[in-house]
């Protein structure tokens, strides 16, 4: 048992969510104005406090103020509608534990509150177990402002509970940050699963999300746990989000909602604590637009947003991620490699990085393994040497062509290795494909 506080200005709510609580055996104080919530916060103690952030005379994020003053140890709700996303947002860098967005499911309070008390009945036991970036091996490299942006944002919602939304062209690191906000989350010992919506074929979509039962499908000979509930406790990445069915975007509302999800032919409800991250390249609001995303989920999944820069708008940063990749692969390939020739790294900065790190790093690392000295020299890149010098005579996209053509015709038109070659996903190759009209000449 513990003691909850519940502030709203609706008689309705503060009625409902009282019984709701009282039934599972919480002591349970309502109030239905911000002033009197602010006197209960001074008189007496409590474990949990849930408040609307509209209350008339006081607002939610007064009296979320108020408490990190008077209560520092009390994990706070926050109750918001659509329209409040701005506030919510505020209200989780104040050290808000979660938000609920209105009407308030029984589901999703009574999910919340239990992961409070999962979590050491209200006390944050994890925190002083939390491993450092250092210990988790995991590092974002750059000193350009957009980056130290990156990591500011990273450290602060790894505090909260809150779906996340990383936007960024392919190759930026968008899956290095989500790794990087669960393992400094108090979730970093439980799954971090990842899995690129693009990969999946639509009709797999809701099994392999959310699990099937023996028998709802042709071949499935068992019931098989989607990868919501094998990421239970932990945290979901759901990458290049605008490829997911409208099918699977109502049910991941649901979880989002109510945290219950539904095997595909089943018909019980499971419950699950799987915070969600998602990351895409595309616009969502252009989908939404084209009625491809649904714009109710787009709100729940945009609460915090970071988006990464290219390569190209922090080519300062460019010399320090050589280094560290050399030195990285130097010692995974023990090859003695000492750096990189100045002339070598000036012709790599001229160079625009289409695919981003991810192109830097497979450039380096070919290098690294290829290099016949202890330094690498512009015959260690490859034909890379050879592009950079034309880039000031063509445009990005007729040159992105180019190399994707030549990467194709080198490869037998095998998508996977061409992809591969140019150091991007499959996904991104065949996008690419067809807005420059490039098709197999041999069927």
């Amino acid at each position: 048992m513990c003691r909850i506080l519940v502030a709203d200005d609706h008689e309705n709510t503060c009625v409902t969510l009282g019984t709701i609580l009282t039934n599972e055996g919480h002591s349970v104080t309502t109030v239905l104005s911000g002033e009197s919530a602010l006197e209960q916060v001074q008189r007496n103690e409590f474990d949990i406090i849930i408040t609307d952030l509209k209350l008339g005379d006081v607002d939610g994020i007064k009296v979320l103020s108020v408490i990190r003053e008077l209560s520092p140890e009390a994990k706070v709700i926050i109750m918001t509608a659509f329209g409040s996303i701005s506030s919510t947002v505020k209200a989780m860098k104040m050290g808000a534990y979660d938000y609920l967005t209105k009407p308030v499911h029984k589901g999703k309070i009574l999910n919340v509150v239990n992961k409070i008390l999962a979590d050491g009945n209200g006390t944050i036991g994890k925190a002083a177990k939390r491993p450092n970036k250092e210990d988790v091996g995991i590092e974002l490299v750059g000193e350009h402002d957009s980056m130290h942006e990156v990591t500011k944002l990273i450290r602060e919602v790894s505090r909260v509970n809150v779906p996340v939304l990383i936007l960024g062209e392919s190759g930026t690191g968008k899956e290095l940050v989500a790794r990087s906000i669960h393992q400094q989350s108090l979730r970093w010992d439980k799954p971090f699963v990842a899995i690129n919506c693009a990969t999946l074929p639509d009709s797999l979509q809701d099994s392999e999300l959310f699990g099937h039962v023996k028998g709802a499908f042709t071949g499935a000979v068992e019931h098989k746990a989607g990868l919501f509930e094998q990421a239970n406790g932990g945290s979901i990445l759901l990458d290049e989000i605008g490829e997911m069915t409208l099918s699977a975007q109502a049910k991941l509302l649901r979880i989002l909602e109510d945290g219950e999800v539904r095997r595909v032919g089943g018909s019980a409800v499971s419950r699950v604590d799987t915070r969600v991250i998602a990351s895409t390249k595309e616009d969502l609001s252009s989908l939404i637009k084209a009625s491809r995303f649904r714009d109710d989920l787009y709100f729940r999944l945009n609460v915090i947003r970071i988006t990464l820069p290219t390569l190209r708008d922090r080519i300062s940063d460019l010399p320090l991620l050589v280094d560290y990749f050399v030195k990285r692969f130097a010692d995974q390939y023990r090859r003695d490699i000492k750096g990189i020739r100045q002339e070598t790294l000036k012709k790599l900065e001229r160079y625009h990085w289409p695919g981003n790190v991810r192109e830097l790093e497979n450039t380096i690392k070919r290098a690294v393994i290829l290099c016949k000295s202890d330094t690498i020299e512009d015959r260690d890149l490859g034909e890379l040497s050879e592009r950079s010098e034309t880039d000031s005579a063509s445009s990005i996209s007729e040159m992105e062509k180019i190399l994707i053509l030549k990467a194709l015709e080198e490869t037998g038109w095998s998508n996977s290795l061409a992809a591969a070659k140019l150091g991007i996903s499959t996904t991104t190759l065949w996008r690419r494909m067809k807005r420059f009209g490039l098709k197999n000449p041999h069927g």
